[in-house]
This record gives C-alpha cells, sequence and structure tokens, in this order.
C-alpha cells in the first residue's frame, strides 16, 4: 500500500478522510473571539452600518461593501478596484468572507487583523481618500451615529473616534463566514459529500503539495510565500514592480513574497492572483502548478482540481442592507476631486 507524509504522519493512500482532517478544518458556524475586542450586538449593529457606509469615504461614493461586496462572494470581480475619482488599485481585492481566519490583512500581511485593516482603505488615495479626522467630524455630525457609539462603548468618555470605528467593523466583518460547505460536510465525517471526481481533486490537491501553502480553516491565508517559487510567471501575472512583502519589511528574501490566498469560495471571487490578471480558475490551477511546484499538471488533473476547489463554496452570510442614518445639519458635503 502506498503511504505519503502528512503533517509529520504517515497515512495509507486509501484514507484521504483521516489526512484531510489533519491538515484543513471545517468554517465554524459562529464568529471566533477576537483579540482586545468584546463583541456586543450593539456594536455588531454600528460595524454593519459603517460597512455599508459611503460616508467614510470623502466622495459619499465608496463604502467597504463597495470593494468587498459581501453579494459577491466578498469581493468586486475587478482586476483591480476602483477607488476615488475612478483611480485604480494596484492589487485584486481580497475576499471579506471568511478573512477573520488569515494570519494577517492584505496581500502583503501589512495589516496584524481586521481592525488595522479598516483603517488602510478609508485613508488610502486611490480608494477611500479620507482621513481621520474629517471621518470623525462626519459622524459626529450625525445624531444617530453618536448614539449608536456611546451605546456601542458605553464605558468610554468619548466612544465615537477613529479606532472605535475600526473596531466595530472588524466585529461585523468577522461575523462575514460561509458554513457548510460540501469540504466542510466532509471534514465532520460525510464521505459521500465529496463526489468521486471531486475527491480525486482532492487527493491531487494533497499529492502534489498544494496543501502545503493552502491548508487549515481558510485553505489558505495562513502564511507566507514566494510566488514563483520554481518558476516565475508572464510578467502581467506578477508584475515586477510589485515585490510583495518586501515593501512592508524590506528584506531581500521577502521579495515577490505574499501572503497565500484562502482558497474558500475561490469559484465565486474572480480574477484571481494580487494583480487579477487571471480570470479562468482551471488556467489560475495550472500557473500554481509550474510557478509554484515545478510541474505541469494535464487537463485531467487540472479539471479535478477544479472540481474540488468548487466544494469550497459555503453557505453565503445573509446581511439586511441596514437603514442608514440621514445627514446632520453640520455634515461634510462630499470632496469628488
Amino acid at each position: 500500500m502506498t503511504l505519503f507524509v502528512a503533517s509529520g504522519i504517515a497515512w495509507g493512500a486509501d484514507d484521504l478522510l483521516k489526512q484531510s482532517q489533519v491538515m484543513f478544518k471545517p468554517i465554524p458556524p459562529s464568529a471566533p473571539a477576537l483579540k482586545g475586542n468584546k463583541q456586543t450586538p450593539a456594536k455588531l449593529l454600528l460595524g454593519k452600518m459603517l460597512y455599508f457606509d459611503p460616508r467614510l469615504s470623502s466622495s459619499n461614493l465608496i463604502s467597504c461593501n463597495t470593494c468587498h461586496n459581501v453579494g459577491l462572494g466578498g469581493g468586486d470581480l475587478q482586476e483591480t478596484s476602483v477607488g476615488h475619482g475612478w483611480q485604480k488599485g494596484p492589487r485584486n481585492a481580497p475576499t471579506v468572507l471568511n478573512a477573520v481566519f488569515n494570519v494577517a490583512q492584505f496581500w502583503d500581511g501589512r495589516a496584524k487583523d481586521l481592525m488595522e485593516q479598516a483603517k488602510g482603505p478609508v485613508q488610502a488615495s486611490v480608494e477611500m481618500n479620507n482621513k481621520p479626522e474629517r471621518v470623525v467630524e462626519t459622524l459626529k455630525s450625525i445624531p444617530e451615529y453618536v448614539a449608536l457609539f456611546t451605546k456601542a462603548f458605553p464605558d468610554q468618555k468619548d466612544p465615537l473616534t477613529f479606532d472605535n470605528m475600526a473596531k466595530a467593523i472588524e466585529v461585523f466583518e468577522a461575523t462575514l463566514l460561509t458554513p457548510d460547505a460540501p469540504f466542510d460536510r466532509y471534514l465532520k465525517g460525510d464521505r459521500k459529500a465529496l463526489g468521486a471526481r471531486e475527491q480525486e481533486g482532492l487527493r491531487l490537491f494533497i499529492d502534489k503539495g498544494c496543501g502545503a501553502c493552502h491548508n487549515g480553516v481558510n485553505v489558505g491565508g495562513g502564511g507566507y510565500f514566494p510566488f514563483g517559487l520554481v518558476e516565475k510567471p508572464a510578467g502581467e501575472i506578477r508584475p515586477v514592480a510589485d515585490t510583495g512583502r518586501f515593501k512592508v519589511t524590506h528584506t531581500a528574501s521577502d521579495e515577490y513574497v505574499f501572503r497565500s490566498p484562502p482558497l474558500r469560495n475561490i469559484n465565486l471571487t474572480p480574477p484571481y492572483f494580487h494583480s487579477g490578471k487571471v480570470w479562468k480558475l482551471d488556467e489560475a490551477v495550472a500557473i500554481m502548478g509550474s510557478s509554484q511546484l515545478g510541474i505541469k499538471l494535464n487537463d485531467d488533473e487540472v479539471g479535478k482540481i477544479v472540481a474540488f476547489l468548487g466544494t469550497l463554496t459555503g453557505r453565503q452570510p445573509k446581511v439586511e442592507y441596514p437603514i442608514l442614518p440621514p445627514n446632520g445639519p453640520t455634515t461634510p458635503r462630499p470632496l469628488l476631486q
């Protein structure tokens, strides 16, 4: 009987389920605890409203949901997102769904958690193009928000702050989970949750080495790896100017290193890679085979792996669009340029 090793344990080739249970974990049904940010119903309600409120942007046109649309798998179906003044950002928008399980946020991991991440796009000139003081001024000019912040942060003398805005958004984003995918049911012991072709794809995913970077509860998102480890991808797929994590650490070994993307709901979130230049999932799989593993996957192998990846689509969060509070008499007017 063929044996192979995963996570330091030798497995028989006939026990795919047990091996998968070591490498991967199901999406839980509810949000995990957040370090230093207690989750309460009041904070969740506030975070949900802020997530959908375009007044966090200087133009009053762009909300968190613009680029991380909860109805589109948590992304925006753009190569790179369109921001303030029709500017385009440098990287593809990662999905917000299940993002709480990532080791860090953004492709280069420059934000340690969802709270820190929530502050970035608000201030980025190519995204929401705002300043913390103007965000606070805007929110304080809206009486209902003043009351909501007071209720969400009852023990603070000045509850309406930029940090608390980010904390509330983090609480909401942590609830955007997609449990009960076929693969989750398989991991819980239902061998029939995956068909024969999908199980063959899972076997290939493990045996070919994909699971070395794409593992854990999010099937990725847990570490940093060079893109082009064996073979450099085409220039437009890995642009020369974007050196990845090197821009954060300024360490030579981090050139073209990126956080491995989570593969949950991958069918819903084209285009692929940080450049957003690949629109077909089978093409992305083939590129990863050559660039990361140094192997040429044939069409049948690619098709089976894609079939397995389809089982990672979970139950999408149902979010009722909030009714946002009206402007107050001193609310700043939008800045369109």
